[in-house]
């Protein structure tokens, strides 16, 4: 939905003072723990750096957080939110998150994670050259022994280090691992830049289990699904037929309490 600048901010305005009538604290100004808005307790957050265009589906989503906390929903249960457990919910609001954010699909993460993985055969197949025994989750005995009295050795947890020598720091990096150790063999460089791309592949690993817990929290596909209303409803009568039907019913049960008269402020007709 496009507004001019003037209409944002009397929106907004409206929007804050309808949340402060309902007793909930609004703070425009703070950093929002890092997010463009944060729910927490009955006080809301937006971003004092968030875009302008983002400022009202921002305060949009964060009012259902506002209203999953009042119905006590949780984080791994959709039943208090529409009454059911049915997949097709989950599967319907994953592809309107998806719409709403496309940083939800993770896709520079996935192509990271790939591009490590053939790092790592890149590497292993070097090493293999030399070493056919070599098992990359077991102890390389032949790189221990060379690297035993080497500062080399260090490389092995690190991507980078500083090593102290007498009253001196000499630092060491994989990226320049060529020119700080030019007679190790090529194979045990592989081996560190192997050590490496797995220390990075579990990182990502990591990072995109939290992502997805995160976006595919029920209260989180929620928060979407409604902002996505405000964004473009089409979009969404096409992407979750089902679960905006359900959502509707309850929505005119006014199980969601006080939403009505949020889509009232922002012009959503159900």
């Amino acid at each position: 939905m496009d507004c001019t600048r003037n209409q944002i901010n009397i929106i907004k305005k409206e929007i804050i003072n309808f949340f402060i009538s309902l007793g909930i604290e609004v703070h425009t100004s703070t950093k929002a723990l890092g997010h463009q808005g944060f729910f927490r307790l009955n006080r809301i957050d937006i971003s004092r750096d968030i875009n302008e265009e983002r400022i009202i589906p921002t305060l949009i989503h964060e009012f259902a957080h506002f209203i999953t906390f009042n119905i006590k929903a949780k984080c791994n249960d959709f039943n208090p939110i529409f009454k059911t457990d049915d997949n097709y919910i989950y599967n319907e609001l994953i592809k309107v998150t998806h719409f709403v954010d496309e940083n939800s699909k993770l896709e520079k993460l996935y192509i990271q994670k790939e591009n490590i993985k053939k790092a790592i055969k890149h590497h292993e197949k070097i090493i293999k050259n030399k070493y056919p025994e070599f098992k990359r989750n077991e102890k390389f005995k032949p790189f221990l022994k060379h690297t035993k009295h080497s500062d080399a050795r260090y490389l092995l947890k690190h991507d980078a280090i500083k090593v102290l020598h007498w009253f001196t720091y000499k630092t060491y990096s994989i990226i320049n691992i060529e020119k700080e150790f030019p007679d190790m063999p090529e194979e045990f460089i592989s081996y560190l830049k192997l050590k490496s791309s797995q220390r990075k592949q579990t990182s990502i690993s990591r990072k995109i289990n939290k992502l997805n817990k995160y976006y595919n929290s029920p209260t989180e596909l929620f928060a979407r699904f409604i902002e996505a209303l405000y964004i473009n409803k089409d979009t969404v009568l096409n992407t979750a037929p089902k679960t905006f039907q359900l959502f509707k019913e309850l929505y005119y049960d006014n199980y969601y309490t006080h939403l009505n008269k949020l889509f009232e402020i922002v012009n959503i007709k159900i």
